[in-house]
């Protein structure tokens, strides 16, 4: 019965930003760790951002500095904050726990960055 549903993508330019919004369906997402992973074609999906169920977080390399998860567990909510966005921060865009396995996976949000 759980879904993800994932919004916010799109077509920004370089060192631009965007925020992602995945809605969580049901009233227990506020006990699991949250993450966000993209994927890009031809290679393979990556967690990028996560956040605890007691709001730690920890990021990938490749977004660390840039990228801000947060999760409202009132709205059954988590955000990705994305500024300063690179070329190579284009991919697909999926919410999930970290293991992915909370929930089937939504349809991702696109997010591309090009000039």
């Amino acid at each position: 019965q759980v879904q993800l549903v994932e919004s916010g993508g799109g077509l920004v330019q370089p060192g631009g930003s965007l925020r992602l919004s995945c809605a969580v369906s049901g009233n227990i997402f506020s006990i699991f760790a949250m993450g966000w992973h993209r994927q890009a074609p031809g290679k393979q999906r990556e967690l990028v951002a996560s956040i605890t169920s007691g709001g730690k977080t920890s990021y990938a390399d490749s977004v660390k500095g840039r990228f801000t998860i947060s999760r409202d567990n009132t709205k059954n909510t988590l955000y990705l904050q994305m500024n300063s966005l690179k070329p190579e921060d284009t991919a697909v865009y999926y919410c999930n726990d970290i293991t992915g396995r909370f929930a089937s996976w939504g349809q991702g949000t696109q997010v591309t960055v090009s000039s």
